[in-house]
C-alpha cells in the first residue's frame, strides 16, 4: 500500500474496520475476486517450491543415468503427464481436430524444448555445480531480450544496455568465482554450456509467438517430439537408453515437476489472478530456494560469487522489467 500523503487525514478507528475483509460485507463479485487471488498465490507459490527443487534433482539423477537417457524418460514423463491432463478435461478431440497447418510449429519448436534445450543445459549441469548452472540459467530473460533485436527487430534503449551488463556481469561474477581480472575458470566448457542453453530457450520462446495453439496442447506436442528427436539422437550417437531405478526415477521427478504438473500449476495460477504481475514476482524466489536445496541435498556449499553473481542478473531482470514497463508508456 502507497504512503499516505501528509495532507491527508489519519484514519479513524471506524474507518479501520473497512479495511479488513472479515469485518465488512463485501460484495459477491469483490469477494470471488479475492478468492480467487488466493488460489492464485497457492497454485503458483507450489509451483515456485516444485521448481526449485530441480536443479537438485537434474545433479542427483545425473550420478546414475547420462544426460540422453535423462531427458528422453523425462520427455516421454511430462508427455504422459500433459497427455492425461488434456484427456482429463475432455480435449482429446482438439488433437484429432489439429490441421497440419496448426501442428507443425509445435512439432518445429519440440526439436528446441525439451530436445536441444535440456539435452545442452543438463550437459552444464554434469559439468558444472548445480548452484552455477542454475544462477546462469536465469540469464536466459535477458537473452531474449538481445535475440529480439535481429529477429523481432526490435529497439533497444538506455536501460536495457543496463540491463544486459549487469546479468552477463553477474554470470561471469558466477563462473570465474569472482576473479574477473583473472578469469580463471573451472569449466569453461561447463559455462558455455549453461548459455548457450538460455540461446535455446530464449529462441524457443520468440519463435512460439507466432505459434497461435493452446499453450497446453502445444507443450503436449513438444514433448511428444521432444522423445522422438531424443531418441533419434540417442540412437546416432550409439547411447544407450537403458535406465537404473534411481535414474529412471529422477528422470520420472524431473518430467513431473519441471516439464508437466508444474507448468499447469503456473497456468492455473496465471489464469486465477488479477494480473500477472501479481503471481510472476514469486518465480524471484525459486533461485534462492534453490541455493537451500542444492546445499543440504547435494552437499554442495554455496558460494558467496554465486550470491553476488545470482544478484547481479536478478538485478538485471528487475532492470529489463523496469525498461519493458517505462516502453509500454511511452506507446
Amino acid at each position: 500500500m502507497p504512503p499516505r500523503h501528509p495532507t491527508q487525514p489519519a484514519l479513524q478507528p471506524a474507518q479501520l474496520v473497512s479495511l479488513f475483509p472479515e469485518n465488512r460485507n463485501v460484495p459477491e463479485p469483490s469477494r470471488i475476486v479475492m478468492e480467487n487471488q488466493k488460489k492464485a498465490y497457492c497454485y503458483a507459490l507450489t509451483a515456485v517450491c516444485l521448481w526449485s527443487t530441480v536443479a537438485t534433482a537434474f545433479k542427483l539423477s545425473l550420478r546414475h543415468l547420462g544426460p540422453e537417457p535423462l531427458v528422453f524418460y523425462a520427455s516421454l514423463t511430462s508427455a504422459v503427464v500433459l497427455g492425461g491432463f488434456l484427456l482429463a478435461r475432455g480435449r482429446a478431440g482438439e488433437l484429432k481436430a489439429l490441421s497440419w497447418t496448426d501442428a507443425y510449429p509445435s512439432l518445429l519448436l519440440g526439436a528446441l524444448n525439451p530436445c536441444l534445450y535440456y539435452l545442452i543445459l543438463i550437459r552444464a549441469y554434469d559439468l558444472l555445480r548445480a548452484q552455477e548452472a542454475q544462477a546462469i540459467n536465469y540469464t536466459w530473460a535477458i537473452t531474449m531480450s538481445v535475440l529480439a533485436i535481429p529477429i523481432l527487430k526490435q529497439r533497444i534503449h538506455g536501460l536495457q544496455f543496463a540491463a544486459i551488463g549487469l546479468s552477463y556481469c553477474g554470470a561471469l561474477i558466477i563462473s570465474t568465482h569472482g576473479d574477473l581480472l583473472g578469469f580463471h575458470m573451472e569449466s569453461p566448457r561447463g559455462f558455455a554450456l549453461a548459455m548457450g542453453s538460455t540461446v535455446v530457450w530464449a529462441l524457443f520462446w520468440i519463435f512460439g509467438i507466432r505459434d497461435n495453439l493452446d499453450p497446453t496442447l502445444r507443450l503436449f506436442m513438444n514433448f511428444c517430439c521432444g522423445v522422438v528427436y531424443t531418441g533419434i539422437w540417442a540412437l546416432l550417437r550409439g547411447i544407450p537408453l537403458t535406465p537404473n531405478e534411481p535414474g529412471l526415477l529422477g528422470a520420472i521427478y524431473i518430467g513431473i515437476f519441471e516439464m508437466g504438473v508444474t507448468f499447469v500449476l503456473w497456468m492455473k495460477a496465471l489464469k486465477l489472478s488479477r494480473t500477472a504481475a501479481q503471481v510472476s514476482n514469486l518465480i524471484y524466489l525459486a533461485p534462492f530456494l534453490s541455493l537451500l536445496i542444492i546445499h543440504f541435498l547435494v552437499g554442495e556449499a554455496i558460494l558467496p560469487s554465486t550470491l553476488a553473481g545470482l544478484a547481479f542478473i536478478l538485478g538485471g531482470t528487475a532492470t529489463q522489467k523496469l525498461a519493458d514497463r517505462k516502453n509500454q508508456n511511452r506507446t
